[in-house]
Parts: structure tokens; C-alpha cells; sequence
């Protein structure tokens, strides 16, 4: 989620901390006007006045799990690939390492993925397919942008899973999920598409 300000001063004030309920709430609000009236917005401008706000599952504080661990990615495919993306390209990445999760008491993964240029700032992007893709959201996956906490974890909410954006633009890249990133399971959070 974006911060609202920059923390890196200090004036002997208490750091107000916001309920996570409150944070979503904020942050969708945000994306909700960013999607309607920005100029980068990925809404094409003549459809942006009918826009009344993205469609989200209810919120699910169990599908939000911390302080996870990247463990090395120790898989069958190599490190370093090339992910396609929805206009047919090609996009140079790289295979940063697993994430592990329990949801239901079945053990899950997710692998996290980085981008040729990018920043080594330890972010990662973690697109996924689950039990809802192709009906209630979008086919080829939702994503999740993770950023490390100050200790090296990592948290992986699904309550802030958003579509690509050639959901709204097919003119957009967006990068394909592999196919090590299903999920059996339906993830019933974050974005979905209008009933």
C-alpha cells in the first residue's frame, strides 16, 4: 500500500498507527479515484465517467499471512526465463524464491519473481492463479506486489490481489502467471470482476 507521507523525519510525535480495516478501506478508496480520474488511469478516458468503483470480495483478515520467508527457489525450471505477457512479448525475469503459506491446513506456495532492470530492493511480484480465475476474476491471474519488511519478511495479503491492467486496456503488457503459481484453492479476496 502507498504511504501518505514520507517518515524520515522526526518531530516527538507519536507514529499514528491506522486498523487494518481502516488501511484497505483508505487504500481502495485511493485506487477507486485514481481509476476514475487520473490521467494515467488504465480506464480508457471515454469509459471512466461510467466507472462507479472496483468490485472486491469481502474482506478476509485469514488470507493475510506474516512474516514469511523467501526460501531459495529450488525448482525445476531455471532461475532466469523469459515470462510472456498478454500482447505476445516476452519479458526477461527471474525466479527470486518461494514464499510458503498454510491456508486451510493445506500447505501452499507461491514463487515471487523480479524484472530485468529493476531496482534490487528485495520487492517482488507474485502473480497467482486460483480456483476463481476465468469465472469470478480475471483468467490469466491476479497480482500482488510484495515489499520486505525492515527484518527480511515478507507479508502476502490476498485482500490486496488486483487485476492486470489489460483486464481494462488490452493496448497494456501485462505478464502471464506460470504455471507454478496455481492455486488449487479458491482465494475469495482482493479484486474480482463485476457480477
Amino acid at each position: 500500500m502507498t504511504s501518505d507521507h514520507d517518515r524520515d523525519h522526526d518531530h516527538g510525535h507519536h507514529e499514528h498507527v491506522v486498523p487494518y480495516l481502516d488501511a484497505i478501506a483508505a487504500f481502495r478508496a485511493e485506487k477507486d479515484a485514481f481509476f476514475a480520474n487520473d490521467l494515467h488511469s488504465p480506464i480508457p478516458p471515454a469509459d471512466r465517467s461510467a466507472f462507479t468503483g472496483l468490485p472486491y470480495y469481502p474482506l478476509n483478515e485469514a488470507l493475510r499471512f506474516d512474516d514469511l520467508r523467501l526460501e531459495p527457489y529450488a525448482g525445476d525450471e531455471p532461475s532466469t526465463f523469459q515470462i510472456p505477457t498478454s500482447d505476445g512479448q516476452l519479458r526477461p525475469a527471474r525466479r527470486a524464491g518461494i514464499l510458503r503459506f498454510e491456508l486451510d491446513g493445506e500447505p501452499g506456495q507461491l514463487t515471487g519473481y523480479t524484472f530485468e532492470g529493476d531496482d534490487d530492493d528485495g520487492s517482488l511480484f507474485v502473480p497467482f492463479l486460483d480456483g476463481t480465475s476465468g469465472a469470478e476474476t480475471y483468467g490469466a491471474g491476479r497480482y500482488l506486489d510484495l515489499e520486505p519488511d525492515d527484518d527480511g519478511s515478507y507479508v502476502l495479503d490476498f485482500n490486496l490481489a488486483y487485476h492486470p491492467s489489460c483486464v481494462y486496456d488490452p493496448r497494456y503488457s501485462c505478464p502471464l502467471t506460470p504455471a507454478e503459481n496455481r492455486l488449487r484453492v479458491r482465494i475469495e479476496a482482493g479484486e474480482r470482476l463485476p457480477d
